[in-house]
């Protein structure tokens, strides 16, 4: 009895030991199909990607573009002199999702301090700019150092608004320029102008602040992302 009992026994482990191989072996097909397919989802999200084109400025527009400025955004690397395009929700993420870009001069001095503006001015289109320049972004007090490393930390008069160009009313550029600070002047914007971001005088705020011609400049074009 004690002897059928072990054989049963032995013959429970065997049966067991086959279930699970061949478990085992069922697994394998399933995993391999699922990598397969993942893979293929990867090379299907990639070529998507490959499609998208970033189309140049017009040779109007480029000329905006000098000093080589570097605007870098995520997954769009350097914007500048290009349009955002519509793939891959680029122009959605800009207007709605990514925060202040890294901003990258090579040629800045270390030894000086830079004034960073950005603005649209097409505001509120561009066959009407009423209320240009609209205000972006106003940093002051940038270190050349951090400028060449793509960090433009300073004080800031205005923070930065996504751009967020109102529907149909076409393409807007927006315009990032940059100063050598005066090493005696304390920038600042009035009062009246810090209250409202339309309509402003940004000559103005470049004659009274003494910064003279930008030392670099550049723009990217976008419009609104369901248009």
């Amino acid at each position: 009895m004690e002897l059928q009992q072990m054989q049963i026994r032995g013959l429970e482990r065997g049966f067991g030991t086959w279930q699970q191989n061949s478990e085992d072996r069922m697994k394998l097909p399933i995993v391999y199909f699922l990598a397969a397919g993942l893979m293929g989802l990867g090379v299907q999200v990639a070529a998507q990607r490959e499609e998208c084109v970033f189309e140049k400025l017009n040779e109007k527009d480029a000329q905006f573009c000098r000093g080589d400025l570097e605007v870098l955004y995520p997954e769009l690397g350097d914007v500048g002199c290009t349009f955002i395009p519509k793939c891959n929700q680029y122009r959605q993420q800009i207007s709605t999702e990514w925060t202040s870009p890294n901003i990258r001069y090579h040629q800045a001095d270390e030894e000086k301090k830079y004034v960073l503006i950005m603005v649209d001015p097409d505001a509120p289109s561009r066959a009407n700019p009423e209320y240009r320049f609209w205000r972006h972004w106003v940093v002051v007090g940038i270190s050349g150092a951090d400028l060449k490393k793509g960090n433009p930390r300073g004080r800031v008069l205005t923070d930065y608004r996504r751009p967020t160009p109102p529907p149909n009313s076409g393409y807007h550029r927006y315009q990032f320029l940059l100063y050598e600070q005066p090493g005696d002047e304390t920038i600042y914007l009035n009062p009246e102008k810090s209250a409202s971001l339309g309509s402003w005088d940004m000559e103005s705020f470049v004659d009274y602040s003494h910064l003279g011609t930008a030392v670099a400049s550049t723009q990217f074009i976008t419009k609104n992302y369901n248009n």
